[in-house]
């Protein structure tokens, strides 16, 4: 049971983290997306990502903050192929 509560933290504390900058700082949100479409859609389905994304967005994207963004992607796109591996074992 442990291993599922902690898997549960771990699906959830990025949209969590997400939720709650959204609701503290919402100009930051404001500054990184144009509509409320793409990070609700987001949150849903890469949140490491957008989060990531309106970490480094309103700075401008450097070098540095695309290799965030792709570590932030393979992390999002991991958790979606993991889980379709532990459903097929």
């Amino acid at each position: 049971m442990g291993c599922c509560v902690l898997a549960a933290v771990l699906a959830g504390a990025p949209r969590i983290a997400f939720l709650l900058w959204w609701f503290l700082a919402p100009g930051r949100i404001n500054a990184a997306f144009d509509s409320f479409m793409w990070p609700l859609l987001g949150v849903i389905f890469l949140p490491w990502t957008v989060l990531t994304y309106v970490f480094v967005a309103p700075n401008g994207l450097s070098i540095i903050n695309w290799i965030f963004l792709v570590i932030a992607l393979l992390a999002d796109l991991g958790a979606w192929g993991g889980g379709a591996r532990g459903r097929r074992t």
